[in-house]
């Protein structure tokens, strides 16, 4: 089979297509024929060797991708050969023509997603179930901000608070990502090339203020964020891209939370719960994954470069064929 490979850390181009070995199912584990595999923006920091945790070398990159079941190593009893899955997570990189995934690695992909869009629910979809049940613990009616909608997390974020009863503030930096965010559900839409001021939140929320607030980009958000929560309102920190200055007063008058998070952080149950609950929304027409962007596989250092550009709307992913 043919995959992309990373033999340095560097720029996108250290990602070569090669010849590489066919991987092998072992006890428990799933063969899978990769038809579309995720481009998530911690693949690219990872490549790039900046990141905390870096694999060894060489190393194939990608965890989330959407295909057909090939074979089953021993003991596997939830698949065959011929399923349509999606895998988040795998024991071999998703940037490949097949992959080797744990059983519970896996989930059914009904007929009617696209492989695309089953590549592009691992991490984003995951990462915002998370952020806003896990780490949010979000009530129904509450009003959740997303800042930062239309991309993959974004989108998925508006799209399960919707589907949960939240009322759905999301912010957006284009026209077609505003257009996006508001066909995924959200009651107001903001263009946040402007500065999000918490007096507009206030209005839009009849002076209650946001009971959560879902932010990409804390470093730049994060003390108007804390300016516009209601009592006992939570931050929920999915990104950030540098240090940033606050007012504790804002959290201290409200006792209002910051919260942090990293996916790496849940647990295989919280995995599983999390991935049942999109299973069921899957099915149910509540969750759509949009594409931004399908590349080739032979384009990954393109895929990364979009990954990691501001504006885009949905999810970069890369074809195998």
């Amino acid at each position: 089979m043919h995959a992309i490979v990373v033999r340095e850390w560097g720029e996108p181009e250290v990602m070569k297509l090669e010849a590489w070995p066919d991987p092998k199912p072992g006890p428990g584990q799933v063969l899978v024929r990769v038809e579309a595999a995720g481009v998530n923006p911690v693949e690219a920091y990872i490549r790039s060797g900046a990141y905390a945790r870096k694999p060894s070398l060489p190393w194939v990159p990608g965890t989330d991708a959407a295909g057909q079941v090939l074979a089953c190593g021993e003991g596997v009893s939830r698949f065959r050969a011929g399923d349509r899955v999606y895998a988040f997570g795998a024991h071999s990189g998703a940037y490949a023509e097949q992959l080797v995934a744990a059983e519970g690695q896996l989930r059914p992909l009904p007929d009617d997603i696209s492989y695309d869009q089953g590549a592009a629910l691992g991490v984003p979809y995951a990462t915002a179930h998370y952020a806003l049940f896990a780490r949010g613990r979000a009530v129904k009616g509450e009003w959740v901000l997303v800042h930062g909608a239309s991309g993959a997390v974004g989108l998925a974020a508006v799209q399960l608070a919707r589907g949960f009863g939240l009322r759905v503030i999301g912010t957006a930096g284009s026209e077609a990502g505003l257009a996006a965010v508001k066909e995924a559900g959200a009651e107001h839409v903001i263009d946040h090339r402007g500065a999000v001021e918490a007096e507009r939140l206030l209005g839009l929320t009849d002076g209650r203020g946001v009971d959560l607030v879902v932010e990409m980009l804390a470093n730049v958000n994060l003390d108007r964020d804390l300016q516009a929560l209601a009592p006992k309102g939570r931050v929920l920190v999915v990104g950030s891209r540098g240090r940033v200055e606050i007012d504790p007063r804002a959290l201290m008058g409200r006792d209002a939370d910051i919260r942090g998070l990293s996916l790496a952080n849940a647990s295989a149950d919280e995995l599983a719960g999390i991935h049942a609950a999109l299973g069921a929304g899957l099915a149910g027409g509540t969750l759509r994954p949009r594409i931004a962007e399908a590349l080739p596989l032979a384009q990954a250092a393109q895929a990364h470069g979009a990954v990691m550009r501001n504006g885009k709307v949905g999810k970069i992913v890369l074809r195998t064929r």
